[in-house]
């Protein structure tokens, strides 16, 4: 991936042009900027943050479905900074400074998804 690119839109991106309907995503590379996603259960409701300095990509696992005939990207990250703590949640945004490399894994078929009230996640339905 480009230098200063941004993550989820690039992954997003590529999948949408190459029509991807199901699949995998895995990473790692080095970014300076990253806002994560955590769901508090008892609301239902999510937090996100924003953090902004240097960090490595230690892993990104996602996978690709279908929400509503759309493509729908579902990535975790864990972050290591650099007094060697790691941040760790839903990856929403994340800006690439020095290498991002990914594999993305595709699969025939389509993988749906719905929205469940009981959790407030957007769970597979097989």
């Amino acid at each position: 991936m480009q230098n200063h690119s941004e993550i989820t839109k690039a992954i997003t991106a590529f999948v949408k042009k190459l029509d991807i309907k199901a699949g995998t995503i895995s990473g790692l590379g080095a970014v300076n900027e990253a806002t994560l996603r955590i769901l508090d259960p008892a609301t239902k409701k999510f937090v996100d943050k924003t953090f902004s300095e240097q960090m490595e990509i230690t892993n990104i696992t996602g996978n690709i479905s279908q929400q509503n005939n759309k493509h729908y990207i579902h990535m975790h990250v864990t972050l290591g900074r650099g007094d060697y703590t790691a941040l760790a949640g839903h990856l929403l945004t994340a800006k690439i400074n020095g290498a991002g490399e990914f594999v993305i894994e595709s699969f025939e078929g389509t993988v749906n998804r719905y929205s469940d009230e009981d959790t407030g996640l957007n769970l597979y339905k097989f």
